[in-house]
Formats: C-alpha cells, sequence, structure tokens
C-alpha cells in the first residue's frame, strides 16, 4: 500500500473507530552519503527510510502510534485507540483547511559521481600545501518529503533535498596532534575550494603553539564556533519555556535584553533549513525575534500559542516521529555586520579566538565553561599561533550585552547562521 492510500484509509478507520478527530503525519528520506578515509574514498553508501504517525483524539483523549516501514492500517489505529484511554482528555488541536497545499520542491539532486569529485577535489587542495596531513570526509545528498493529511480537510506536502560536505584534517607533530574541520550545507551545490581554503586558514594559524593569554580579554567566536550563543538564545525565546517560567526572558517582551548590535530572526524561504510549513501544518512565516537588542517575540505551537493568548506562530515541529509537535525552530538567523574576519582580528590589540570547543551547550542558565578545542592568540591585530589547554567561561546573557562587532561573514552552522562575534566578560583560564 502506498503513503497516499495509508494516509486516506488511516482516517477513515479512526473515524469509524470513533475517533472525533484525527491526523496523519508522513516521512520519507534516501540519503546517499560517500566516506573517505586517510584521503581515499572508503565507501558508497545508500539509505531510505519512512514512517507513518497516526495522532487520534476519542472521547478527548489523544492517542499517538507509528509505524516504520509499511503500514498495516488496521493495527495503527488499533494502537493508537489503546493508547488514548491511557490519557486525559484535551483540547484538539489539528488545522483546518479546505485547499491542498501542494509546495514547490526545493534544491536539486546531484549524482553521487559528483559528490565523489567534490571531495576529491577539496583533498587534493588541502594536501598540496600540507601533503603530511590525513582527511577524512563526508560528502551526501539527502532528499526527504513530508506529508500531513488531517480530518479537517488538511493536506499539504513537500519535497527539500540539501546537499551537505564536511572534511576534517588530522595533522600529527610529534606528540602534538592537530584537528580541523569545517563543513558547507546548501541546497543547489557545494563549494570544495572554499571548503578546502577555510580549512587551509586554520592549518596556517595553528603552525606554532603559544601560550594562552588570560584573565578578561576580547574573545572573538568565528561562525563556526558562534552558534554555542545561539543554542541558549534559541531555548530562550521558546513559548513552552515561557510557559513553565523557565526562560528568563517570560517577563521581558519589548524590552532590551541584549546588544542593540544584535537582531535575531527566522526567514522560512532563506537557506538550506527552508521551510513551507511546520509539522501542524501551519505555515511558515518570517519572524523578527530580537530587533537591535529588544524582544519581540517567541516562537509557538498550536497548544502553546493557546495556552499564551498570542497563538501559533508556525512553530510545531516534531523531535521524531513518535512525538507530538512542540515549539521548535527551523532556522535562526544573526544578522551580519559589516567587517570581515580579518579585519575584526586586526581590531583587537589582545584577545582569543574560539574556532572549535568541546563541551559547547551552556543551557537555560546560559552559564557554560569550554574547553577550547582549537584556538588562536591576537596580539596588536594579528594571530600569533595557536594555543592550548584553555578554558573559557562566562555567560551568554551577560555575554551577548557586551559585544563589541559583529562580522559580515555569516555562514550555516546547522540551521543557524550567524556571523563571527567579539564578546567581552568572557574569563580566559590558560597557561600564559
Amino acid at each position: 500500500m502506498t503513503n497516499d492510500q495509508s494516509a486516506e484509509q488511516l482516517l477513515e478507520l479512526a473515524a469509524a473507530s470513533g475517533a472525533e478527530a484525527a491526523e496523519v503525519f508522513q516521512s520519507q528520506s534516501l540519503s546517499k552519503p560517500i566516506f573517505f578515509e586517510a584521503n581515499r574514498l572508503k565507501q558508497l553508501e545508500s539509505s531510505q527510510s519512512e514512517g507513518t504517525t497516526l495522532r487520534l483524539w476519542r472521547d478527548g483523549r489523544p492517542g499517538l502510534a507509528v509505524a516504520y516501514g509499511p503500514v498495516e492500517p488496521e493495527k495503527l489505529v488499533e494502537r493508537a485507540i489503546s493508547l488514548s484511554t491511557l490519557n486525559q482528555p484535551e483540547t484538539v488541536e489539528l488545522t483546518a483547511s479546505t485547499t491542498l497545499s501542494h509546495y514547490p520542491d526545493i534544491g536539486e539532486s546531484v549524482p553521487v559521481e559528483q559528490l565523489v569529485s567534490w571531495g576529491k577535489e577539496a583533498i587534493e587542495l588541502i594536501r598540496k600545501s600540507y601533503p603530511e596531513v590525513l582527511c577524512t570526509a563526508e560528502w551526501d545528498c539527502e532528499i526527504e518529503s513530508i506529508r500531513l493529511i488531517n480530518s479537517r480537510g488538511l493536506e499539504c506536502r513537500h519535497t527539500d533535498t540539501t546537499l551537505s560536505g564536511y572534511l576534517e584534517t588530522e595533522w600529527v607533530r610529534g606528540d602534538d596532534f592537530l584537528a580541523v574541520s569545517d563543513g558547507q550545507t546548501q541546497r543547489d551545490i557545494l563549494d570544495p575550494t572554499l571548503l578546502a581554503e577555510r580549512i587551509l586558514m586554520r592549518l596556517n594559524w595553528a603552525k606554532n603553539n603559544v601560550p594562552s593569554p588570560v584573565g578578561r580579554i576580547p574573545v572573538l567566536f568565528t561562525a563556526k564556533a558562534a552558534d554555542m550563543l545561539w543554542g541558549t538564545i534559541s531555548a530562550a525565546l521558546n513559548g513552552k519555556q515561557v510557559l513553565e517560567g523557565a526562560s528568563p526572558w517570560s517577563d521581558r517582551l519589548t524590552t532590551p535584553v541584549m546588544s542593540p548590535l544584535l537582531s535575531v530572526s527566522q526567514e522560512p524561504d532563506v537557506g538550506p533549513y527552508s521551510c513551507p510549513f511546520d509539522d501542524e501544518g501551519v505555515p511558515t512565516r518570517p519572524i523578527t525575534f530580537i530587533e537591535k537588542g529588544v524582544l519581540q517575540l517567541f516562537y509557538t505551537d498550536l497548544t502553546t500559542g493557546r495556552t499564551l493568548g498570542s497563538g501559533t506562530t508556525g512553530n510545531g515541529f516534531r523531535t521524531h516521529l513518535g512525538s507530538y509537535p512542540t515549539p521548535g525552530l527551523f532556522n535562526l538567523l544573526v544578522k551580519p555586520g559589516k567587517s570581515s574576519l580579518n579585519e575584526l582580528i586586526q581590531s583587537l590589540d589582545r584577545g582569543l579566538i574560539v574556532d572549535q570547543m568541546l563541551g559547547g551547550s551552556a543551557g537555560m542558565s546560559g552559564d557554560f565553561s569550554i574547553n577550547v578545542d582549537l584556538g588562536y592568540r591576537i596580539e596588536k591585530g594579528e594571530i600569533v599561533g595557536r594555543v592550548k589547554n584553555t578554558m573559557v567561561a562566562g555567560n551568554v546573557y551577560t555575554a551577548l550585552k557586551q559585544v563589541v562587532e559583529l562580522g559580515g561573514d555569516g555562514s550555516w552552522n546547522g540551521s543557524c547562521y550567524t556571523p563571527s562575534i567579539i564578546v567581552e566578560g568572557l574569563s580566559v583560564i590558560g597557561k600564559e
């Protein structure tokens, strides 16, 4: 039975079993990753998955059941009905519609041969300058299709294709081990030359090991590392955290919460993490969460938006097929500044660059203490070498009130688009 057929039958069977409302969420994905190890192509893979989630309400009680692969509609409905008897009644949250919403496909698929070519090109460029390094890489083309249909007339679907390239170099110099990595995620094409240049730049910076600066000094987080800061901010903007009183910004709407240099938004049509509708079938929309440091809005799903009285922002997403929709972000964009990374470096008389870190999650409190996996010392506007045995500690909320400057070098790190950023107020601990 095809997915379309099973979805329609699931709704019919749910209604026949006494459910007053039901929805079917279906996901299919096809991935074709290729892997390089020790500078050589190691293996090609192809993985395919599909899953179906049925959510229904009978006597107001919700039940959810999941099937992976082929669907047996009768058994899936039976499981959902059985689970509903264990739950308390709740308000039915379903999006109603009378029109089919078939969104255009996004992204372009590329053949495996192209992925192999990109991987070889990037590795050759790096080893031309550093023949002693070992390169590990993964390049992938993933196609994902989503279909959502419910008993209130909603039907929407879309397919998107995402290309990704990840490359890591290992450089062993006696008893000194250096690992430098970087990646790209795009819709239509990857740039192996740009990826190689970013890694070569970092290898050049790391030729010399130098003592770490210590004390409260400016810290420059590269675009690759800055998303550690924005993970905490994403959580603070979550409407569910506001309801639970966990967000420190619960009562801060329309007030300044960070530096006026900072504006934070989501954009449904921008970048490789674009998304036309959420997992509840609500169209996504552009939202400015923070404008010039002032908090404008929290993101919500149907349930959270109803409880807060603000309505949904189109941000109801499932963390996995077996979960209920909950507030989530599909992308987060930090508005870049105008300075290049080199100009940011030249602006610092003394400072530390954080490029890769260990233990990067700050949590809702914002407090963090990270080990710098890859960092560089700045003296008089120049990088003088790589630092080791260095930690950086502070608080995300405090640091983002003390932003010195933003770079114009925005890039995607996961679903966060962020530039490099210089902040003050952090403590650097190391051996000077």
